[in-house]
């Protein structure tokens, strides 16, 4: 025990070093192989020493094989498909392991014998200081890959194979993984070394579009456009600002240069708005760098959400004293502020989710519901949210759940009412390649266990048809999910919130949807009040304009701006409310914020009762404009929808001669 403890030591103390320093990619092959043998002597081996795979117990592989579900899934069902050519040659053996060199799964049938001759077998450890040098083991401790042949495997007892591996990268530039080709065959193994290559790049973009496809833009670009789809190409994640999140290793390595936190036009010659604008799937030819041409297909995010940082959270910020300028935050009491503020540690809430305690700025009703909901999230009991359209049904989802346990795991968004009705089913529940036709040739794992140990967010529940509402209740009963065309069952762990602008009783009634799934999913019903019946809605409106200009710098709204925003009924709610505030925001171009700077649909809205005052003077019918406008202005104290209204004009016409007037001053 003794002696397995201090290789282990020795192994850590070898691999704690850069994972380039025992090989850097100028050193030639022989010379890493040299490096790996030196190694296995300091760890006190011999070429006829017994490989050490300290197999794991059952129980403890199996939290393993948990704790790596997502990377096995993604190889099994994402990747090996598209080499079925290697499966089918009886000589090969693929083998995923973990950055420990733990065999995670093994495919193929390999001619090698029994598995506890050759050691490649679930639950074993291909180590350099268990197994000498071997293709895992030494691919993981350099961080790159490599091909050990028959003879070059440190131990004689591995010489009967060859083995290629190559290490896998997380987004975060983690090793996470190594996916390695061993064969006994005599064959050139060129062609094997290139193929496993591939394929842990392959692992690797598959990883990048599950962790970033559901809230980001994603570009692919390759020299030829027939490769755009192809698992060579090069990827870039951005985010809403055309900012580069991430990316894979073929675009750093195309690209020869550090991509992190560059914006898009930085690498290419386009702006994030041509990229939102363009055609999605549709590609285009791009110069990157000022001189390399490339093809590039944009991805759009499959959710589309509201994202308006707040960087008010950071220790430094200093609330502005703008004199004559209203600011509801500021005017709230320091103690109210610091309470508000001390229940989440704000930084670690990304950017795009706005923070539990401040989903209300004084709305009594709101903070109960808040409180209600966040502490069901902790319970095994499903939340039934019931909204307008628009009055940020999502917005209050996201805070919930990345204010929650299950912060660390996705939360999938799903709008019924957005998703084909024959397709409901499949995107659900998943599918097996085959099932049907036009089901993509590896299958689909499906929404709901994408959302394991996670939150399963059904918007627009009430849109769901009567046969998926049947497969859906099944799934929440047995806690497991069927994909369609298969006979497997998966459990799934997930938090259920659903939410509708629909009477579901109402529907319940007429048959439109089923009484025992509305008892399933109602568990806490909560009524998400419109934006117009909101007692905050003052200061609600100036946070989210604060958020707003955090994004993109803008006028302030003045006193006389946020009583008319207060006015208006706001039937499209926080959705409307968005769109006008960036409009309005957008005409501005930084100087105060003024009616005319407003869409005309935002009047539109406006209720007319509220207008109907007492006219100060008749208008005399052959008054003239140049003298009518003024005179209504000043009898108006400057409201301009009022003195459009008296006179008869447009608000563009008011603006017209009111501008004359001071010209002639």
């Amino acid at each position: 025990m003794q002696d397995d403890n201090k290789k282990r030591h020795q192994e850590e103390k070898a691999g704690s070093r850069s994972p380039m320093f025992e090989a850097p990619a100028s050193h030639t092959h022989k010379e890493r192989i040299e490096a790996s043998w030196y190694r296995c002597e300091q760890f006190g081996l011999n070429h006829t020493s017994r490989p050490d795979f300290a197999t794991l117990p059952k129980g403890t592989f199996s939290d393993l094989v948990e704790q790596h579900r997502s990377l096995l899934e993604t190889t099994e069902n994402e990747v090996l498909p598209y080499y079925e050519n290697i499966l089918s040659n009886s000589a090969c053996m693929i083998v995923l392991a973990d950055r420990q060199g733990h065999v995670l799964n093994t495919w193929g049938q390999p001619r090698f014998g029994s598995g506890a001759s050759h050691g490649l077998v679930s639950g074993n450890q291909w180590s350099e200081a268990g197994a000498g040098t071997n293709a895992i083991g030494t691919a993981l401790i350099t961080g790159q890959a490599i091909q050990v042949g028959r003879d070059e495997h440190y131990l004689r007892a591995n010489r009967f194979m060859v083995g290629s591996a190559s290490p896998i990268y997380n987004t975060k530039n983690d090793l996470v993984g190594v996916l390695d080709i061993s064969s006994d065959a005599y064959l050139p193994q060129d062609h094997t070394f290139g193929m496993v290559k591939l394929m842990s790049l392959s692992v690797e973009n598959r990883l990048i579009f599950s962790a970033f496809q559901q809230e980001h833009f994603i570009l692919s670009f390759n020299t030829n456009v027939v490769s755009l789809d192809s698992h060579w190409s090069g990827i870039l994640v951005l985010d809403e600002n055309g900012t580069i999140v991430s990316a894979n290793r073929r675009a750093e390595v195309v690209l020869a240069r550090d991509l992190a936190l560059l914006n898009i036009n930085q690498v290419f010659d386009i702006e994030m708005r041509e990229i939102k604008h363009h055609p999605f799937n549709l590609p285009m030819k791009l110069v990157a760098m000022g001189r390399y041409q490339f093809y590039v297909k944009v991805i759009p995010p499959i959710q589309q959400i509201m994202r308006v940082p707040d960087f008010r959270s950071r220790a430094e910020y200093v609330p502005p004293l703008s004199p004559g300028l209203v600011d509801i935050q500021q005017a709230r009491p320091l103690n109210e502020q610091k309470q508000a503020s001390s229940h989440i540690p704000m930084e670690n809430v990304p950017d795009n989710v706005i923070p539990l305690d401040q989903l209300e700025h004084g709305d009594e009703r709101v903070a109960r519901l808040v409180r209600q909901a966040h502490k069901i999230m902790e319970k095994d009991i499903p939340i039934l949210i019931h909204g307008e359209t628009g009055a940020g049904k999502e917005i209050f989802v996201r805070s919930l759940h990345y204010h929650s346990s299950r912060a660390k795991e996705m939360l999938v968004a799903v709008n019924c009412a957005a998703i084909p009705a024959e397709l409901v089913e499949s995107e659900l529940f998943g599918y097996e390649k085959g099932a049907f036709t036009g089901a993509q040739n590896r299958g689909s794992i499906g929404l709901i266990r994408r959302a394991h140990r996670g939150t399963l967010f059904l918007d627009e529940i009430g849109e769901m048809p009567m046969a998926v509402q049947s497969r859906l209740l099944r799934v929440l009963q047995e806690r497991v999910v069927t994909p369609l065309g298969s006979t497997e069952t998966y459990p799934v762990d997930i938090k259920l919130i659903s939410a509708t602008n629909r009477t579901l009783k109402d529907e319940v009634k007429e048959g439109r949807f089923r009484q025992d799934l509305y008892y399933r999913i109602s568990g806490l019903n909560i009524e998400l009040p419109a934006l117009r019946e909101r007692a905050d809605k003052a200061e609600l409106i100036q946070y989210l304009h604060n958020r707003l200009r955090k994004e993109e710098p803008g006028p302030a709204l003045s006193p006389d701006m946020l009583e008319l925003l207060v006015r208006h009924p706001w039937p499209g709610n926080m959705r409307q409310l968005v769109h006008v505030l960036k409009v309005g925001m957008a005409m501005a171009d930084e100087e105060i914020l003024e009616e005319w700077h407003l869409p005309d649909d935002f009047f539109d809205d406006l209720d007319t009762a509220a207008f109907d005052q007492t006219e100060p003077e008749s208008v005399g019918q052959d008054e003239p404009l140049e003298r009518l406008i003024p005179r209504l202005l000043h009898d108006f104290k400057g409201n301009v929808s009022q003195t459009a209204k008296a006179a008869g004009v447009s608000r563009n016409t008011v603006y017209k001669y009111a501008k004359t007037k001071e010209n002639d001053a």
